[in-house]
């Protein structure tokens, strides 16, 4: 469980590291190829960032502990 909500918190990180990149370049047709290759760095890292936290949620998912099976049925 720990390592999920890590992968989750790496995602978060990605994701504002991402989108703070994209909206602070302004854009436009006289923008520098550094300034452009950043802003499409910006996208590409927060849309992976989503991805990440979507694999750490399935993580926390898929390793919760499961509730024991009642096989007594006469209750």
């Amino acid at each position: 469980m720990k390592n999920s909500v890590l992968v989750i918190l790496v995602g978060i990180f990605m994701t504002v590291i991402g989108t703070s990149l994209f909206y602070t370049i302004q854009g436009g047709s006289q923008i520098e190829t550094l300034f452009r290759m950043l802003k499409h760095t910006g996208t590409f890292v927060g849309l992976l960032g989503i991805g990440v936290i979507f694999a750490g949620f399935l993580l926390y998912v898929i390793n919760r502990s499961q509730p024991e099976i009642n096989n007594n049925f006469d209750t």
